[in-house]
């Protein structure tokens, strides 16, 4: 009986510990893009994926915009609003204007703020991570001249 007294405690400490160091694991963020989910769509060949991987202490989130037959890309940028809504920008990933077939990674980088005084009202880096959490966020492509309002899309899960 004494035995068991004295491994419950320990059990105990272990589940917490176990548990802290769950909270503070990196949070994953993803989403396919296609011409498929621009509102209104986009008949294209053009594909891309975007990962986002925020640090464990919520200071920085590190991206990687992939695509595939992309023409002309000009900007790429996390917007705020649910599916099937166009929304305004709120995180510029990309604004090199680029001429011919993108094929590999577009755009990479570590994002630490919003824009500032972006039209979503985001203030902070908090912010930005909420939206991706709840599904209210998505990044697009812009190309031109074909598509300068967004050739590809993907809500950030």
């Amino acid at each position: 009986m004494r035995k068991t007294r004295c491994l419950l405690p320990l059990l105990l400490i272990g589940l917490l510990v176990v548990t802290a160091a769950a909270s503070a694991a990196p949070l994953n963020f993803q989403a396919h893009l296609s011409g498929d989910d621009e509102v209104p769509a986009v008949d294209t060949d053009a594909t891309g994926h975007v990962v986002f991987q925020l640090n464990s202490d919520g200071t920085a989130l590190d991206f990687r915009l992939i695509v595939a037959n992309l023409d002309n890309p000009v900007a790429a940028h996390i917007h705020c609003a649910p599916v099937g809504v166009n929304g305004p920008v709120g995180v510029l990933l990309f604004s090199t204007p680029t001429t011919g077939t993108v094929n590999g990674i577009l755009a990479e980088g570590t994002i630490t703020a919003p824009n500032t005084g972006n039209a979503c009202g985001w203030t902070d880096l908090a912010a930005v991570v909420a939206a991706l959490e709840s599904g209210n966020a998505y990044v697009n492509v812009h190309t031109s001249p074909a598509h300068p309002g967004g050739e590809i899309r993907g809500q950030v899960r």
